[in-house]
């Protein structure tokens, strides 16, 4: 999803304590606003995962004293998540933008929809974010549904919203939320979960792959003309089977990851050895 740059000020400004901290660090060690502490801390965490990222590493890294960052956040975990918060903050696409792109033609719409939202999960940005996610879900409590709450709601939100004035027989609030996953799920999580392996489609690809996916999620939800009074059953039903095999998807996807980083940190301390 496109890039903003207007990152979430209440879970990254700087203390009073901290930003007195940082005026009198002498002229040896500049100061570092605390978007670059976050950056840095988030590089961190990618490359050796949160376990083994200590914040005396991020302090060392960042050139900044550790009686600083704790003023700032005061645990490993609240840094964590104020980097993953920044990072999904620039990350995401604004519903706005979304908006801004729709046509009276649904299916044009769901097309501009898509390849927007593919662009930017493709993005350096969000293949960071979805890396980092995916390998500490299962490491650090609840980062998972944090990524979701922050990161992914507000474009279901919108594909609901979008679903329910747009969608023939989906104006039903459970049916139109079934179809934002599905429909998410369908058309961006497939790029997504390339890229994530490491086997990124080329344009030509993706391109197939979004004009594919839109006709498709659009043959399981449009009513049938010769069945006008047919409500969205069937078309609910299809988008929860498409939710749940994308979700078994993702959880293999995140276990792969987490043998791989094992065998990678496994052979690292062989050839220390």
């Amino acid at each position: 999803m496109t890039s903003r740059i207007s990152p979430v000020r209440a879970a990254n400004d700087a203390s009073e304590e901290g930003d007195a901290l940082l005026r009198r660090r002498g002229p040896g060690r500049p100061s570092l606003s605390n978007e670059e502490l976050l950056d840095t801390a988030l590089d961190l965490f990618l490359e050796h995962g949160f376990e083994r990222t200590s914040i005396d590493a991020i302090t060392a890294a960042a050139g900044m004293a550790k009686r600083t960052v704790y003023a700032r956040y005061g645990d490993k975990l609240t840094l964590f998540k104020a980097a993953i918060r920044r990072a999904i903050d620039e990350w995401i696409v604004p519903v706005e933008a979304l908006r801004a792109i729709e046509t009276d033609d649904l299916e044009e719409t769901l097309q501009r929809v898509g390849q927007l939202l593919v662009t930017n999960i493709l993005s350096p940005g969000g293949l960071r974010l979805l890396r980092l996610t995916n390998a500490e879900a299962n490491h650090v409590a609840d980062i998972g549904a944090y990524n979701v709450r922050l990161g992914t709601e507000p474009t279901l939100g919108y594909l609901k919203d979008l679903f329910e004035r747009r969608l023939p027989g989906c104006a039903r609030s459970s049916e139109a939320a079934d179809a934002a996953e599905a429909f998410l799920h369908l058309v961006v999580g497939g790029p997504a979960s390339n890229a994530a392996w490491g086997v990124p489609l080329d344009q030509e690809a993706i391109e197939r792959h979004g004009r594919y996916s839109v006709r498709l999620f659009l043959n399981g939800t449009l009513p049938r003309a010769e069945a006008p009074a047919a409500d969205c059953d069937r078309a609910s039903a299809l988008a929860g089977v498409l939710g749940d095999l994308a979700a078994q998807i993702e959880t293999a996807q995140r276990r792969l990851l987490e043998i791989d980083r094992s065998i990678g940190h496994q052979s690292g301390q062989t050839s220390r050895s």
